[in-house]
């Protein structure tokens, strides 16, 4: 296990392929669903390619990406991390729980470190964000760890409508 920090209460470690059933969980919640889109990973073998061609392929090209989020007790309840898209500009944050552990405080107790840790050992100058402008709880926890919304993008390919923030 390759820990990238740690909370009063919980620890943002890298993904593991042992991952794959908290994964197909996760993206398939309904507020995933919702608010990032339907990925179609329905199964363990889905999941590891998620696993393998996304978070740890960013680990390895970029130094960073999606990472577990988990309660001291090991218990998975979430993702979030630094992506770098072909699309934006600089890096961006991201997030995602669990139903059962919104509205705890975690989101804002990890999202806060990860930007954190971006700037002080990535030395990320500039953060970005995007959400779809439907998604108030995250427009407010963007906001709570210190973006700015900037402008509204549309997506290259279905021309989604996006709110960009950015670090100040």
């Amino acid at each position: 296990m390759i820990k990238i920090l740690e909370t009063e209460r919980l620890v943002l470690r890298q993904f593991e392929l042992t991952d794959a059933r908290f994964i197909v969980e996760l993206v398939n919640t309904p507020g995933w669903l919702e608010f990032i889109g339907d990925r179609n990973i329905r199964t363990e073998v889905a999941a590891i390619n998620y696993l393998e061609n996304g978070p740890m392929k960013s680990y390895r090209e970029n130094g960073f990406g999606l990472s577990m989020v988990e309660l001291k007790d090991e218990t998975p309840i979430g993702m979030c991390g630094i992506l770098r898209r072909d699309t934006l500009e600089n890096p961006d944050i991201g997030f995602s729980f669990l139903p059962e552990f919104m509205g705890k405080g975690y989101a804002f107790e990890i999202a806060n470190a990860t930007i954190n840790y971006a700037k002080d050992h990535l030395n990320l100058k500039t953060i970005l964000a995007i959400t779809v402008p439907n998604n108030k709880r995250s427009r407010q926890l963007l906001e709570k760890i210190g973006l700015k919304f900037t402008k509204t993008i549309y997506t290259p390919i279905d021309n989604e409508e996006l709110m960009l923030f950015s670090t100040p």
